[in-house]
């Protein structure tokens, strides 16, 4: 069980995460939790102590599925920026073979590479496009909607929750500065 800020207590719970059972204790309660339109402060407290401990697990795991989604976003910027280098190159070529005196090799590159589609009907401009319209837009919205419905808007609560409970049973403030 979570113990939240402001609630002096000392025990053992369970942080569902790594399996440990860990000791939490928290004696100082933080006034800025309390109102989630505040601006965060590096040393204050994100957990969100009124979330329960499996809501807190659950908008977790929506927020580690958008960070894939992210790495995948970005891939597709890679993939696209990749491309579009590797077509820059080819142009180059094909001028360079031209100037060389290779007009037919030119010309046959040309028409065999130059402004081809890397998928029927599109160049990576409109996968990305498409992408970031039909699956990551919706998805960031679906994630912030959770988010303001359950942590009220707070980002990374399960994190917060395992940083305090490591940080505590370390025998550091769990949200000092430095090590």
């Amino acid at each position: 069980m979570f113990v939240p800020p402001g609630e002096p207590r000392r025990g053992t719970c369970r942080l569902a995460v790594t399996g440990h059972a860990v000791r939490v204790t928290r004696t100082t309660p933080s006034a800025a939790a309390a109102d989630p339109a505040t601006t965060r402060q590096p040393g204050e407290d994100r957990t969100a102590p009124k979330v329960d401990e499996a809501t807190s697990a659950a908008v977790g795991k929506l927020s580690e599925a958008l960070e894939w989604v992210e790495r995948a976003r970005g891939a597709l910027y890679e993939f696209h920026q990749l491309s579009g280098h590797a077509d820059k190159t080819l142009a180059e070529a094909i001028e360079d073979l031209a100037a060389a005196g290779h007009p037919r090799a030119a010309a046959q590159l040309r028409r065999e590479l130059f402004g081809r589609n890397v998928l029927d009907g599109r160049w990576t401009f409109q996968i990305v496009e498409e992408y970031d319209d039909l699956y990551y837009r919706p998805f960031v919205e679906a994630d912030e909607r959770i988010r303001i419905r359950f942590t009220g808007g707070r980002r990374h609560v399960h994190e917060a929750r395992m940083k305090a409970t490591e940080r505590g049973d370390a025998g550091r403030d769990p949200w000092g500065s430095g090590a």
